[in-house]
């Protein structure tokens, strides 16, 4: 709520400021709900159910995310971007209000009303404690996140399940950046269109076909995961999404283009519950939010690096395949020792042996 209103500043250190309000704010959010959530559920004894509670929010996400992209959108149409003091000369004014601003401030409406539901409707859990600490031995700052690194690189599957969530979440954040010039790229070349030449397209409509599609990922995990381990639906989620985002390189038509983006998008709206479900029974309860946001660094440094490299279009999404087949292979790892599998050999060995055994029934 502090970091919103700062985006009406006209100070770099102001917005500075409320950048760094914002990243202490994201990792809240990525890290704090969710483990309470799951500790919510184990005190229930409903753990079985975790699985569709992630479900549900995920669905939920993507239905709020569509009406807060109509509702910004028609926001910030409302008015031209002007200095509070309407006597004041834009140069001359140091907090704006309307026009492009005025989606953060309905923000800032939403994050009061947020915070007061979680107040009076939310009962307090704390988890787990690593251990008993007196007064004399009580822990510092930074010994959280020192128990966290240590538990991480020691605990195979937990490294292996931070690395496959940063891969993943930070190729969806590239996507984000490079779905719209890659979009226009290709319209331009249909329409034969010189590359300063500028082209319009719906792109509230396409967001809005991207949210359907997190939507129907988030149904569709509902429905597969009574049927599929967890682990194993990872590891199909992370290859259809390489597959999606190889047709988006090699694709020189925008209806493949966008086709394939969706198809990207319905396997993001599987990955939240299928990754959320996951890291609910692989990160231990005591030290779970000080891993999620460990888990958060490498996914930083993928985007800032992103960024930095100013990468084309092409560039990006080839960097964002590369990124899928090295989750989908570190996945596969993963499923192996939590599914009790040494390896694919001796999965096709039992599939052989079934197969033998149904012809000697017949």
């Amino acid at each position: 709520m502090i970091y919103t209103p700062k985006t009406d500043f006209r100070n770099f250190h102001v917005l500075m400021l409320g950048r760094l309000l914002g990243g202490i704010a994201t990792s809240l959010l990525f890290s704090v709900f969710e483990a309470w959530l799951i500790r919510a559920h184990a005190n229930a004894k409903v753990m079985d159910k975790l699985s569709s509670s992630f479900s549900t929010a995920g669905f939920g996400n993507s239905v709020i995310a569509i009406l807060a992209g109509l509702v910004s959108n028609k926001a910030a149409s409302h008015g031209k971007l002007r200095p509070w003091d309407a006597s004041l000369d834009t140069k001359e004014g140091m907090f704006f209000v309307d026009g492009y601003l005025n989606p953060f401030d309905i923000a800032l409406l939403a994050l009061i009303c947020c915070g007061i539901c979680a107040t009076f409707l939310w009962e307090e859990n704390y988890g787990e404690s690593g251990g008993k600490e007196n007064a004399e031995n009580s822990p510092k700052w930074y010994d959280g996140l020192k128990r966290a690194y240590k538990t991480t690189i020691r605990n195979r599957d937990i490294l292996l399940c931070g690395l496959v969530s940063s891969l993943f979440e930070g190729s969806m954040y590239i996507f984000v950046f490079m779905w719209t010039p890659a979009m226009q790229n290709l319209a331009k070349k249909e329409e034969g269109l010189g590359e300063d030449e500028s082209v319009e397209l719906p792109y509230g409509l396409i967001f809005s076909t991207f949210m359907v599609c997190c939507m129907t990922g988030s149904s569709l995990f509902s429905i597969v995961a009574e049927r599929m381990k967890g682990e194993a639906l990872a590891v199909v989620v992370f290859a259809v999404s390489s597959v999606a985002m190889s047709l988006v390189i090699v694709s020189s038509n925008s209806n493949v283009t966008f086709i394939a983006m969706n198809i990207f998008e319905i396997c993001v709206g599987m990955y939240f519950p299928v990754m959320g479900t996951m890291k609910g029974m692989i990160v231990p309860e005591d030290q779970r939010a000080a891993i999620y946001n460990l888990y958060r660094i490498p996914l930083n440094f993928i985007v800032v690096s992103s960024l930095l490299a100013h990468l084309t279009a092409t560039q990006g999404f080839v960097a964002v395949t590369i990124m899928l087949v090295t989750a989908t292979f570190l996945q596969l790892a993963l499923a192996r020792r939590r599914l009790n599998v040494s390896s694919l050999a001796d999965m096709s060995h039992l599939q052989s042996l079934a197969m033998n055994t149904a012809k000697i029934k017949l």
